[in-house]
Parts: C-alpha cells; structure tokens; sequence
C-alpha cells in the first residue's frame, strides 16, 4: 500500500492502461470511460495533490463521462443504415414495364435483373409497355409502381 502511495501516478496509469485494455474485450464504453478518469486523477497526482483529492477527480471525471460522453458515443456506433433485405431492398428502385399495367389487368415489370407482377399504385393509372416507373411498395408478390415522372 505503501508503493501506491509513493508513486501515485504510476499507480493511477496502471490502473488506465488495465482499464483501457479491458475494455477492448468488453467493447461497452464504460472501462474506457474509468480509465479517462484514472487518467484525470494520474495528472492530480502528478501535480503532487493527495490521494483523496485525486480518487475524488477521477472519480468526478468518470461520472462526468458515463453521463455526458457515454451515451452520444454508443448512439453514434450504433446509428447506421438499415439494412433492406428481401422485397423491401426493391422499394424506391426504377423498374421497366414489359407489359401494360392497369390496376384490372395486372402486367409484368422488371427490376433490377428480375421480372415482377405489377399493378399502378394509382388505381385510375394505366401504363404501356416500355416506359419507366419507380417500385413504391410491394404487396405479397405484386409490386406497386408509379410512373416516372418527366419534366415538363
């Protein structure tokens, strides 16, 4: 105990680097953020000031961490694209009409490399073969598309 005490700062960045090579296998932000404080508290001792002074910055510094720092940090690793799989990666693709569409008399489009049953997403719209729509949804094996829009 005596040692601890005679090299406090050594002590408090032993303690920092143990903390900081735990969390390497946690990965949960929160050994990372003690050992921001057991830094904070190496550089009290440093400054000569005592034991319980520095125990009570890095003890200060690392709540101050988990609470402000923590918290964006894991909403930044987490925030992402989605993921689209299946029938919902087509939503928002441009698709070719092969046969004409009409919300009577389901037609054919292509998308992408394969061919889909279509129907207007737009009861009353009616498409001929050839032109180009988008995919907005896509219901059991029909995908509703509407047609491109070309400016005037």
């Amino acid at each position: 105990m005596d040692w601890i005490r005679d090299h406090a700062w050594e002590s408090w960045l032993i303690a920092a680097i143990v903390l900081g090579s735990l969390e390497l296998l946690s990965m949960d932000l929160v050994l990372i953020m003690l050992a921001g404080g057991a830094l904070s508290a190496m550089g009290v001792a440093l400054l000569g000031g005592p034991f319980v002074v520095a125990m009570l910055v890095g003890i200060g510094v690392s709540l101050g961490l988990l609470v402000l720092l923590r918290p964006a940090m894991v909403h930044k690793l987490h925030a992402g694209p989605t993921l689209a799989i299946g029938a919902e990666a087509l939503i928002g693709k441009r698709a070719l009409v092969l046969e004409p569409l009409s919300h009577a008399a389901p037609g054919r489009v292509k998308i992408g490399g394969d061919v889909w049953t279509a129907q207007p997403f737009d009861e009353d719209d009616q498409i001929e073969a050839g032109a180009q729509v988008d995919v907005v949804s896509i219901r059991g094996a029909t995908a509703y598309v509407v047609r491109l829009q070309t400016p005037a």
